[in-house]
């Protein structure tokens, strides 16, 4: 069988991932097929521009100066931050930036990037929950369809957003030391109540963090949210509670109106409900209202005629 070279030109342009390389300053010297397909952009548009114009996100500009500290530091950075397309929509991105040294010196900077929503979704989209993907500071890399469905927040508008933002003021400072807390333990916490805002009111919901700072794929805190178990039980027994009692109010009312043209007109007590029910239809009220008449006077029943439906 024939060897036949592979040059690094055709390994990287196979990759599904998005490689990038630029100076030290950031300006863009190699731009593979995976970038063109993730950003929108093709190499030749954006070959000798700096990065920050293209890809940076105006919420993400902290984290581009942190990565590029980082890295003229000699230190490598990897985690999610939010990211611009060539059309100017945002995507959460799962970003790994190394340095290139040369005789100690920085010469370069090599980024492998993915869109974070298509790492993560098989572990965050098959829950009925809300999901966010926080970093260590509460910044939002991530948020999961359900957000729209639970809670009527826009996902994409979620993202580079701090989700102290969502909750309401006497909640922020008790879930803040929340997250000290999380950042610094790694694993599941116990969930706690919190407010946030959702179809314009306020609503309570149950969240529950994971420290994922450490893995690989997710690099955030991972936050589930959904309406407080609790709470929507409390809500649905109230709801039952008000349901029956005007169930018994409606019922009473109907009894009384009966026993008034029992003893007023002399009729039976079927007959007494089939007059209340015949003058709802003729007078297209519902029957608790022309109960509520008649025990007041209000309405005059003329009782049925012998033999009359």
């Amino acid at each position: 069988m024939d060897h036949v070279g592979i040059g690094a030109e055709e390994q990287l342009a196979a990759i599904g991932q998005a490689v990038i390389t630029t100076d030290p300053e950031g300006v863009i010297v190699y731009w593979n097929a995976g970038a063109e397909r993730l950003y929108g952009w093709a190499a030749h548009e954006v070959v000798g521009r700096n990065i920050n114009e293209i890809t940076v996100a105006e919420v993400g500009q902290d984290v581009a100066d942190e990565i590029m500290a980082a890295l003229r530091d000699g230190v490598p950075w990897s985690g999610g931050f939010p990211v611009r397309r060539k059309d100017g929509s945002t995507f959460p991105a799962l970003v790994t930036d190394a340095g290139i040294h040369r005789d100690g010196a920085l010469v370069g900077i090599v980024g492998v990037s993915t869109n974070l929503g298509s790492a993560i979704r098989p572990l965050l989209e098959r829950s009925t929950d809300a999901a966010l993907v926080l970093r260590h500071d509460a910044v939002i890399t991530y948020a999961s369809p359900a957000v729209e469905m639970l809670f009527g927040w826009d996902q994409e508008a979620l993202i580079g957003t701090s989700v102290v933002g969502l909750l309401h003021d006497e909640d922020r400072r008790p879930l803040a030391d929340l997250l000290d807390d999380v950042v610094r333990h790694p694993g599941v916490h116990l969930p706690v109540e919190v407010r946030v805002q959702a179809w314009n009111d306020w609503r309570w919901a149950e969240a529950a963090f994971t420290n994922l700072l450490d893995d690989p794929t997710v690099r955030g805190v991972v936050c589930n949210l959904r309406p407080s178990p609790t709470r929507v039980a409390k809500e649905q027994a109230e709801l039952r509670a008000r349901q029956l009692e005007t169930a018994l109010e409606s019922r009473l009312g109907i009894e009384l109106a009966k026993g008034y043209l029992v003893g007023h007109d002399g009729l039976t007590p079927d007959e007494a409900f089939q007059a209340l029910r015949g003058y709802a239809r003729s007078h297209h009220l519902t029957i608790h209202d022309v109960s509520r008449r008649v025990v007041a006077g209000e309405a005059i029943i003329v009782p049925p005629v012998a033999g009359a439906p």
